[in-house]
């Protein structure tokens, strides 16, 4: 009888934790979709600041290299807080630095000051870098080890969830905002306001989340420790940079991420061409959700091909259609480039996690700091469309060679890169 007491209370006992990690489960999928908005909204920022400031191509991409700059900067330094304050109150200080950043868009559009606008940004991607760092370790070890991953994939849907709605509410709010009758400086001045009242309303959504995290009582968890006999765990080099299959998967993130977001903040101005899509910027840049639409879409239906198909093959695989698919975009005009470049966000869906796994593979004790490394790497997305602006300069169309190059290496990276010649631990 004592026997089936004992196990009545810890069945009790697990149901009561597992009842309690959804619920903040819940409350933490509110995180990847804000950030997943919040991110999608600089494509829709990058046409509209670029009419208000006059700004070239390389100019107005500084968007992208101050918000996914902070990652490079922030990224250790956050992981050092989190470390020092824990999950809940990094993730609470990460959602109170991205609303300050939101709220300095005000003064930047009064000031009608691109460089304030470029500081606001960094303030803003700086609280989402840190609640990166927090919310995906604390979502990977919040319940059991073997769902990790179906966890993962859930918050991870959210996010391009985030993504899908954000262009068509930047369009809405931002690119259709009424522009006043009057000279070039007033019409230049209400453009520039137009993202006052949207960056407020966001503002106000992440402090209200952070208070709901503060009062919500999350669970206290550790990260877990490699389970005993778990196959392929190498660790018979002192230093990560060791590891060459995961400094070669640094090199595909960084890239990858650089494609994504290039890809992205050209959508707009591109469909808007005559000899495109023809379209209006409020209609481009809600053309644009399918884009990020499609990446939610194919995450889901890759997570099932991934279970009959090497991680691998699938991800040289998609990174082949992709760069089949810029190939259309730049030799065809009208819509067939417009549709084509819109299909390369389903076949991006896998590629981020796909990475990230195949790079982490066997490290062990090294995970972490690889997983350090990584997140780094996702500086690609400040520095290729800076590199894609400079030829967008010169001529728009021809110069999408730049993410079909970067398509072109993570297709090698799914072939043959991603694969450690290496023996495993005693």
């Amino acid at each position: 009888m004592a026997y089936q007491s004992t196990t009545t209370t810890s069945a009790t006992n697990t149901s009561t934790k597992e009842t309690h990690y959804f619920s903040a489960l819940i409350v933490l999928t509110s995180l990847f979709f804000m950030w997943g908005l919040i991110t999608s909204l600089n494509d829709i920022l990058i046409p509209h600041l670029k009419a208000a400031f006059s700004l070239s191509y390389v100019k107005v991409m500084l968007i992208q290299f101050c918000f996914f700059g902070a990652y490079a900067v922030m990224s250790l330094p956050s992981g050092f807080l989190v470390e020092r304050s824990g999950y809940k109150r990094g993730i609470i200080i990460g959602l109170v630095t991205a609303g300050i950043g939101c709220l300095l868009f005000y003064p930047a559009a009064g000031m009608r000051s691109y460089p304030f606008f470029l500081g606001a940004l960094f303030v803003l991607a700086s609280g989402i870098t840190l609640l990166q760092v927090a919310a995906n370790p604390y979502v990977a070890i919040l319940g059991p080890a073997r769902t990790a991953s179906s966890r993962l994939t859930l918050t991870q849907a959210f996010n391009s969830l985030g993504t899908t709605i954000g262009p068509f509410l930047g369009s809405v709010l931002i690119l259709s905002a009424a522009r006043p009758d009057g000279d070039e400086a007033t019409v230049r001045a209400a453009e520039a306001a137009s993202v006052q009242g949207p960056y407020i309303l966001l503002a106000l959504a992440l402090f209200v989340i952070a208070v709901l995290i503060a009062v919500v009582r999350l669970p206290q968890v550790e990260a877990q420790d490699q389970p005993a006999g778990a196959q392929s765990v190498y660790q018979h080099h002192d230093s990560v940079w060791a590891y060459r299959h995961l400094v070669l998967g640094a090199v595909a993130i960084f890239v990858y991420v650089g494609a994504e977001v290039s890809i992205g903040s050209f959508a707009v101005n591109f469909l808007s061409q005559s000899t495109i899509g023809g379209l209006t910027e409020i209609d481009a840049g809600k053309h644009l959700s399918y884009y990020w639409g499609g990446a939610m879409v194919g995450r889901f239906i890759g997570a099932w091909v991934m279970t009959r198909i090497r991680p691998g093959k699938v991800l040289a695989f998609n990174a082949f259609v992709a760069v089949g698919l810029l190939i259309v975009v730049m030799l065809f005009a009208g819509k067939t480039a417009m549709w084509a470049l819109l299909a390369i966000g389903l076949f991006n869906s896998i590629m981020f996690p796909t990475i990230f796994t195949l790079a982490i593979e066997g490290l062990g004790k090294h995970t972490g700091a690889a997983s350090g490394v990584l997140c780094v790497a996702i500086v690609g997305g400040a520095i290729v469309p800076v590199i894609q602006g400079y030829f967008a300069d010169i001529n728009l169309l021809y110069s999408f060679i730049i993410p079909t190059v970067c398509y072109i290496y993570i297709a090698y990276y799914g072939l043959k890169g991603h694969k450690a010649d290496l023996k495993p631990a005693a």
